[in-house]
């Protein structure tokens, strides 16, 4: 968009007093930071580069809103000197950036490149032909593309736009080498993921695999094409709030998990406050005001832009009622209670006074018949006058009417005088047969206007008369009243401060009233080991955990090895994807980091994969106590501790579920118990599956053979005992022979009896 064209000094935007001249390369005397950013559809992606230690850090396109809220946190925890950002931009960025530039205490100076610069596939070439040190020397130019996708979310297209923009804007103003030769590039010495301080670190892998997030289509046809719904999820079952707004800031509390004690503290304190029985009514009540309320910044930006249809002025008059009787509700809950606290202090006097002051304005049965706007009796008194007139017209036209009548050509039988609206009033009368062309529609005293449904339309002095007196009623009153709706809107937009300080309140108050849930019960399938991992405090700090006793500490980061999501446009091997999530866990977890891995090294030869899972958990195992994660691992390699391939220690806890075998059925109990599993299960599995008798016989008799290390015999040869007995019948048959008989055809014994068993012997083995 063109918005940024009133920021703009050529290509450079400087906030601040001091005027800077010379070119984008002049030399920085102090450490810089560089900041990329991109805010497109509700997503904000950004990375930056920080001087100190030659690092680029990533952060994933995550959902942002209009305000840009999160953009302003990482710049209140980055601090940039600089910001990298397109020409061609959303109002928002502008907005925002124009509030940054007025903030006296951080004024970066803010570069604007053009949109091309910003282009997908440029940046990925941008990417690859950087000075990244941290590579290994061996790797080729064709690898290291692969490499790259351990340290960097190709899954963030505006994140990687912001790469390839801050690595054009390293290479001009040539940070850190501006006494090097030209040639030299500007080092990079590591990536890191940038995550939010006090914020979870989760990737769209773990988001995918946890079920936190689920999106389906929608099962109407009518809504095919036009969005998706959410499927059975953690955040599906969790979302029961009762406005829109409620829902989207719960949505960002999934995205965003937080570590902050103190907010996790307030909200389960009111949960612990509304599972209490004799609550229930005050949680029904609140509950049924919140399904009336609106989104207001969004109304007040439609009034704002003049655009509030007749909808919108009830959806706003529905919302401040529903405030006010929370407020109400709410203040005689106890104080003590953070939330309740500011419930009663921000929703102020002025919901009262402006819901009261639409109330006593606007006419909503009326509106809604005219759909326009339309006000209440005894607001303006000119414009009660007016309506007066208007309601009695009908009759007062008419007795003009007549007196018209007598004074129009006896031909005509009947007249009637009309108003329509922007004309004025006219007089009508029929059509008579002998009034064919134009000229015949003349009349004396009348000023012809047009022919509408054989009837003639006329000015006459005495309507011309009545436009004067009376005017256009319709038009003035419409005018009148919308003057009076841009005088109610500017009194509600002087209030918007007000307004909006309670929106965001009140979504936390119906997200906190939707997560009052039934019991959860964990799904009876044997592959969802992950499900457990659903009860972490970060998703749900509202709920009971399900057990007498537990100790759960808050975690920096979810990592996950569990699941490939492939796709042809990666360019990956479901193995090079899984190694690059293993590679995710071990760079970027700490000793508060989770870490779930399920089958790691399955894709690839088993000694292979044994010894890369073997490398990666004693590499955990040498670290210090508390730079250990917590890792979930669940494996069919039973070869781990036959082996000793793990270093002894007693951070290692070995666990199963427990199961039973009842005859030839397998029962699983799902229930944790300490010691590995004997045995894999794998003919009764495949039994509950459905596969045919005979091949899970075989597959038993095979697995026997090669653990007991005997030789396996295929089924589609003779044994040995056969080929003997066989072998042996056809010496007896030519031992019986008496080879000095005459009359004996020997050649018809060699065709008929030992050709065709030594043909079937042959072919057998």
């Amino acid at each position: 968009m063109a918005a940024l064209d009133s920021l703009r000094d050529g290509r450079r935007v400087v906030f601040g007093s001091s005027s800077i001249s010379g070119d984008e390369d002049e030399e920085e005397d102090t450490l810089v930071v560089i900041l990329s950013v991109l805010a497109q559809n509700g997503q904000l992606g950004l990375s930056f580069y920080d001087s100190k230690d030659s690092s680029l850090h990533c952060m994933a396109d995550t959902p942002d809103n209009y305000e840009l809220p999160l953009l302003a946190r990482v710049i209140q925890e980055v601090n940039p000197h600089v910001i990298i950002t397109s020409a061609k931009q959303e109002h928002c960025m502008t907005r925002f950036l124009q509030q940054l530039g007025s903030n006296s205490e951080n004024r970066p100076e803010v570069v604007t490149y053009p949109y091309v610069d910003f282009g997908l596939e440029v940046s990925k070439q941008r990417l690859l032909s950087a000075n990244l040190l941290f590579l290994p020397a061996f790797i080729s130019e064709k690898d290291k593309m692969s490499y790259l996708s351990s340290c960097i979310s190709f899954d963030s297209p505006l994140m990687l736009r912001t790469v390839g923009a801050l690595l054009k804007c390293l290479d001009r103003r040539r940070v850190g080498v501006e006494l090097e030769d030209s040639s030299v590039k500007v080092p990079i010495l590591q990536f890191h993921t940038y995550t939010l301080k006090g914020i979870v670190c989760i990737d769209k892998d773990a988001y995918s695999v946890l079920q936190i997030f689920k999106s389906e289509q929608h099962p109407s046809v009518y809504k095919l094409h036009s969005g998706e719904k959410e499927g059975l999820s953690l955040y599906g079952i969790l979302n029961r709030c009762k406005c829109k707004f409620g829902s989207k800031l719960l949505r960002q509390w999934f995205l965003r998990p937080t570590q902050d004690m103190a907010i996790l503290h307030r909200r389960q304190e009111v949960i612990r406050f509304f599972t209490l029985p004799e609550n229930s009514i005050v949680l029904s009540t609140l509950q049924t005001s919140l399904r009336s309320i609106s989104n207001i910044p969004n109304l007040l930006r439609r009034m704002s832009l003049s655009h509030t249809k007749v909808t919108k002025w009830q959806s706003l008059y529905k919302t401040l009622y529903s405030a006010v009787c929370i407020r109400d509700t709410v203040r005689q809950l106890p104080q003590s209670i953070q939330l309740f606290r500011d419930i009663s202090e921000g929703f102020s006097d002025d919901l009262h006074y402006i819901a009261s002051l639409i109330n006593r304005v606007v006419d909503f049965e009326a509106s809604i018949a005219e759909n326009r706007f339309t006000i209440k009796p005894n607001v303006d008194p000119e414009i009660d006058e007016k309506k007066r007139r208007m309601m009695g017209l009908s009759d007062f036209l008419t007795d003009v009417a007549r007196q018209e009548l007598e004074h129009l050509d006896p031909r005509i039988p009947s007249c009637c005088v009309i108003y329509i609206p922007l004309i004025g009033f006219l007089l009508s009368v029929p059509r008579l047969p002998s009034m064919v062309a134009k000229e015949d529609f003349e009349m004396e005293g009348l000023e012809f206007m047009f022919l509408s449904e054989d009837r003639l339309h006329y000015r006459s002095k005495r309507t011309k008369e009545l436009d004067n007196i009376l005017g256009d009623l319709h038009c003035d009153i419409r005018d009148m009243e919308t003057g009076v709706m841009t005088q109610l809107q500017n009194t509600i937009l002087k209030k918007s401060a007000s307004l909006c300080k309670t929106s965001a309140v009140r979504a936390v108050l119906s997200c906190v009233c939707g997560q009052l849930l039934p019991e959860l019960r964990v799904p009876g399938q044997s592959q969802d080991h992950h499900w457990p991992q659903l009860i972490w405090q970060e998703y749900l700090p509202k709920t009971d955990v399900p057990a007498k006793d537990a100790e759960i500490g808050l975690v920096d980061g979810i990592f996950t090895r569990m699941q490939s999501r492939e796709s042809v446009s990666v360019g990956l091997s479901t193995f090079m994807i899984d190694v690059n999530q293993m590679a995710q866990a071990l760079n970027s977890s700490t000793g508060n980091s989770l870490v779930l891995i399920d089958e790691f090294g399955k894709g690839t030869n088993t000694v292979d994969g044994l010894s890369l899972l073997a490398a990666s958990i004693s590499h955990w195992m040498r670290k210090a106590a508390g730079d250990l994660p917590h890792v979930l691992l669940a494996t069919n390699f039973h070869s781990l501790l036959q082996l000793e391939l793990l270093p002894s220690s007693g951070l290692l806890s070995l666990l199963t579920l427990e199961t039973a075998v009842d005859g030839d059925e397998l029962v699983f109990l799902y229930q944790l118990k300490e010691g590995i599993c004997q045995s894999s299960y794998a003919a009764n599995i495949a039994t509950l599956a459905g596969l045919p008798a005979s091949l899970v016989q075989r597959g038993v008799e095979v697995s026997e053979l090669y653990r007991t290390g005997r030789s396996i015999q295929r089924i589609d040869k003779a044994s040995s005992d056969e080929q003997k007995n066989r072998c042996w019948s056809v010496v007896e048959k030519f031992m019986s022979l008496d080879l000095e008989d005459k009359d004996l055809d020997l050649l018809h014994f060699m065709k008929e009896d030992l050709l065709p068993s030594a043909g079937e012997l042959l072919n057998r083995s």
